[in-house]
């Protein structure tokens, strides 16, 4: 986990935290009265992300201050990291269930309440353990929101917008993954890590007022087991759907949780060089969530299949062009394009083959998509330690043209089933 954390501010993009399908669009009308006013509370959620995101990563630029103030570990202070993932997963796998009287609406201002109590609770931690609390409290935020995060979007928008809505999330998130750790970095050097983390209360406290002003009421519809999240498993698309998705986050954390040493030790690159390509990537990033809105609804499985297969391309070509600070720059650029897009056709693919238990269904792609984020750090760690980059980076490329084979083989079950096919 030492290891983990330390790299993890090398992470510019995407993952960590994904968008993902949760409630029927099928059945459920349009809550807002104009397509201007579904969006305007789609910004909000876009804030609401981005205060999300710098919550969850705020840590990963703070380990040595918080260690130090808290007597820890580095490896100690880093499960402030991890038990925020566990409470994601199983916030993701059972809040359908748990939540399924509960107004949309209400939900999510709660859950926006949750995230700044959590912000409060870490900030005047007097001990370890508090701390731990109000991590696991952004835990369940993070498995809440992206579990209903662009089901409320598919009731705010037309079906036509969800795609570019769902871009303009994950642009929210690329942007904040991008900031978090630089950010944490300069306010913890002027305002010690405790006002850091206190930096977030007040966005929190800004987005619950704007999505108190804008979000219409969404009243929960139908019911939910404890078991829904595992039963759409049955579907036949569907497991080959989430398996791939699976491998696409295992094959993007196996080589960038690690990029900063490879940069700093192969590329050679200055601090203020490593910046700009992490500025770089967090940009280009935001630019493909927005191009591929433009083309998804038309070609979503050649794109599923196609962009694993690009930065599997990318991964090796690392290997051989790695010293070049130029050509790494243009490389990671296109990594970023591509990576931080991807899960936009994910979460559209999902809001189709799943379109009458999609709540369900995002749980279930959340809870896979944060454990396969811990399986690809953990993974790359490993090899990176034991083998070096080379093997790391082959370890990813491998695992990413997997999940194209079996994006490929969704596209197949797809059309044999053209009634639930994108």
């Amino acid at each position: 986990m030492a290891v983990r954390a330390r790299y993890l501010a090398a992470m510019p993009v995407d993952v960590i935290s994904p968008a993902v399908i949760a409630e029927p669009a099928r059945h459920v009308p349009r809550a807002a009265s104009s397509h201007a006013a579904g969006w305007s509370p789609v910004f909000a959620l876009t804030l609401c992300v981005g205060t999300l995101i710098a919550s969850e990563f705020m840590p990963v630029s703070l380990l040595t201050p918080i260690a130090s103030d808290l007597r820890l570990t580095e490896g100690q202070a880093g499960q402030a990291i991890a038990v925020s993932g566990l409470f994601a997963v199983l916030t993701s796998l059972f809040i359908s269930s748990a939540t399924q009287r509960i107004d949309r609406r209400t939900l999510l201002l709660a859950l926006t309440v949750v995230m700044l109590v959590s912000g409060l609770v870490v900030a005047f931690a007097p001990n370890f353990a508090v701390m731990m609390v109000g991590r696991a409290l952004v835990g369940v935020v993070i498995g809440g929101f992206w579990s209903m995060s662009a089901a409320i979007v598919m009731r705010l928008v037309s079906e036509d917008d969800v795609p570019r809505a769902l871009g303009l999330l994950n642009g929210g998130n690329a942007l904040a993954t991008t900031i978090a750790a630089p950010l944490g970095s300069f306010l913890g050097q002027y305002i010690g890590w405790r006002g850091a983390f206190f930096s977030v209360v007040p966005l929190a406290a800004l987005t619950f007022v704007w999505l108190s002003m804008t979000l219409p009421s969404m009243p929960a519809q139908g019911r939910s087991s404890a078991t829904a999240a595992f039963r759409v498993l049955r579907r036949r698309t569907v497991p080959l759907g989430i398996l791939a998705v699976s491998l696409l986050f295992v094959g993007q954390f196996a080589l960038f949780t690690y990029l900063r040493p490879f940069l700093e030790t192969v590329t050679g690159v200055s601090v203020s060089t490593l910046s700009l390509i992490l500025l770089v990537l967090g940009a280009s990033g935001m630019a493909g969530t927005y191009l591929i809105g433009l083309v998804v609804k038309t070609r979503l499985y050649g794109l599923l299949v196609a962009m694993p297969l690009a930065l599997a391309a990318i991964a090796v070509a690392l290997v051989w062009i790695g010293s070049s600070a130029a050509g790494t720059g243009v490389l990671l650029a296109l990594w970023g394009f591509i990576a931080t897009a991807a899960p936009v056709g994910w979460w559209t693919w999902l809001s189709r083959v799943l379109p009458d238990d999609a709540e369900a269904g995002g749980g279930l792609m959340v809870a896979a998509v944060q454990l396969a984020i811990t399986l690809g750090a953990s993974a790359g760690g490993l090899v990176f330690d034991s083998s070096g980059y080379q093997a790391t980076f082959a370890l990813s490329a491998a695992i990413l043209c997997g999940s194209a084979l079996v994006a490929f083989l969704a596209a197949r079950s797809a059309a044999r089933r053209p009634h639930s096919s994108p």
